[in-house]
């Protein structure tokens, strides 16, 4: 398995040696022609970097993340502000971008309060280019892509009703998947899953391994790591939403009313890879309570005002 989906060091020590020993035993000895792609591949591999995007908080989220060096941040985000821009051209021309005036100022009033506290996570977020549009659409869903592009659906709104509380954190969730930059560790994840398989593939000569080891690794690693994404997010947004006088345990209601959503009928698209509803209400009120001073305190601070 490539370093970029290991959990932790002590896996991607062992996946690393996986690999030298795949090569020294198997490619060397066995297909000598294919050594110089073999190893081409292990050096792509080697380029994953232990980092951690963001600092923890008082919730503190401190996971190390695996990045490559093939991903770099800023192109990410260059590719985020082209879809994005794409994204509003496509929806300003079916008439279905930021149609309800009162609705938008509402969305982005709490998302400011919600960016302004982003630094606490990562200074180098007040620098970004945050942009937030409402887009009409049945679906219940919101996200933010690299960089601070923000987009929530009118479906979420109509259908949840949800109060600026519960509002706050739909978008503190999404906001800190920006902040702890998921999607550029998916991205290296994929990157690095398809450089492991073709190392497979050139020792075995064989598709058939690469086949094989992509199921393996949704089953054992991209859906775990996913829901792991998705636990973090939870737990800084609500710090985010403590901190910018938002009630944080509104993230409990909030859930509890995406998951009567889901009764039924196909389930939200933002609940698609989120962990299951009891063990998210669960880990929701433990944090809701581990920041309930930052709530306290930042009403304090807007009353003295």
């Amino acid at each position: 398995m490539p370093c970029a989906i290991a959990r932790n060091a002590a896996i991607r020590s062992d996946t690393l040696a996986f690999f030298e020993y795949l090569e020294a035993d198997m490619i060397r000895k066995r297909y000598p022609l294919r050594s110089a792609g073999a190893a081409l591949a292990l050096a792509a591999l080697a380029g994953c970097t232990g980092m951690n995007t963001t600092q923890s908080g008082a919730i503190g989220v401190n996971r190390t993340q695996y990045m490559s060096s093939m991903v770099p941040s800023q192109a990410l985000e260059q590719e985020a502000n082209q879809q994005y821009a794409d994204i509003l051209k496509q929806a300003q021309a079916k008439g279905q971008l930021d149609r309800d005036a009162q609705q938008l100022a509402r969305v982005r009033a709490i998302s400011q309060r919600l960016i302004a506290q982003a630094p606490v996570f990562r200074p180098d977020a007040s620098s970004w280019k945050w942009e937030v549009h409402v887009l009409s659409s049945d679906e219940i869903n919101a996200w933010c892509m690299p960089g601070g592009k923000i987009a929530v659906y009118t479906g979420l709104i109509s259908k949840i009703k949800p109060t600026d509380d519960e509002l706050a954190a739909v978008l503190g969730h999404e906001i800190s998947h920006a902040l702890r930059e998921h999607a550029r560790e998916r991205v290296s994840q994929q990157m690095a899953t398809n450089l492991g398989l073709s190392v497979l593939s050139i020792a075995t000569g064989s598709s058939a391994a690469s086949d094989l080891g992509g199921q393996l690794t949704s089953v054992m690693f991209t859906l775990p790591n996913s829901r792991t994404h998705e636990t973090e997010a939870d737990r800084m947004g609500v710090e985010l939403a403590a901190r910018a006088g938002y009630d944080p345990r509104a993230a409990v209601t909030l859930w509890q009313k995406m998951g009567a959503a889901e009764q039924g009928s196909a389930p939200p698209e933002i609940l698609s890879t989120h962990p299951s509803a009891a063990s998210r209400i669960s880990d929701l009120q433990a944090a809701a309570q581990q920041v309930l001073p930052l709530y306290e305190q930042s009403k304090g601070k807007a009353a003295a005002r």
